[in-house]
């Protein structure tokens, strides 16, 4: 049995979002266990994904992340936000984000925290959300999977939509709104329960479905197949350790914890 990280459990869980993909599509990856997901998909079984990063380029191959240390990228074309704005509306493209509010209904928010008149915090507002989620499939990853971030009721402004029905005259969603999955530190989520409702897809090794809950500020669904979320491969990790060559995976989780959460 491979020894492996929490980090890379998530990155290859982040990777299984893209599964049953389009066999060419446009991803945007923000963040590392987003961007390592969608890299380790592209080498394994998606060549055809495409990536936008943070670099002006596509790449025939995953950019390795960090110092390139005389890597030089293998680009192949050019996606300025121009062109990117031109691609949303179409509709080929899953966006792998991290927001830092979800609810029950898959409304994100990367806004502020607290009243949205008199906010505790501040964040960096709605940047791409309301265009990602009513065009295009959505995927979201979270580090900590407490009650701050997948909280009661609504989320504290709703940057990104989701599927509560309140939020649209007639109840009819947008016809491109497509919410897929939600990696966290504890589980991977999807949205298949009845009206999208969130359902709990595998567990973590060690972790157990009552743990989940507690740690979420609303009711999730437990089918009668949850299973565990599968370990990474050895091929697998050989493929990441060369995408993350400097070990940046580390520093996602303090103190780099077991995927094992029982050892």
């Amino acid at each position: 049995m491979n020894d492996y990280s929490l980090a890379e459990l998530c990155i290859c869980a982040g990777a299984d979002i893209f599964r049953d993909e389009h066999p060419e599509v446009f991803a945007t990856v923000i963040g590392l266990v987003p961007r390592l997901g969608g890299s380790l998909a592209k080498k394994t079984f998606l060549p055809g994904l495409m990536m936008s990063d943070g670099e002006y380029y596509f790449a025939a191959e995953p950019v390795p992340v960090g110092k390139r240390n005389g890597y030089v990228p293998k680009k192949e074309g050019q996606i300025g936000y121009e062109r990117v704005f031109d691609l949303i509306p179409k509709g080929n493209r899953h966006a792998f984000v991290g927001p830092v509010q979800v609810d029950k209904y898959g409304q994100m928010n990367l806004s502020c925290i607290g009243d949205y008149k008199a906010p505790k915090v501040t964040m960096l507002g709605v940047r791409g959300l309301p265009g990602n989620t009513v065009n295009n499939r959505t995927s979201m990853f979270f580090a900590n999977h407490n009650t701050r971030a997948l909280v009661a009721g609504e989320v504290d402004m709703v940057s990104g939509a989701g599927y509560n029905p309140e939020r649209y005259p007639g109840g009819k969603y947008p016809v491109g709104l497509d919410h897929r999955s939600i990696v966290t530190n504890l589980c991977v989520l999807d949205f298949e329960g009845p009206d999208h409702a969130i359902r709990v897809r595998s567990l973590h090794p060690g972790v157990s479905f009552d743990e989940v809950q507690d740690n979420t500020g609303f009711d999730l669904i437990r089918p009668d197949n949850l299973g565990e979320t599968p370990s990474p491969t050895d091929e697998q990790l050989k493929i990441i350790s060369e995408l993350d060559p400097h070990n940046m995976r580390a520093y996602i989780f303090k103190d780099n914890p077991s995927g094992r959460k029982a050892a």
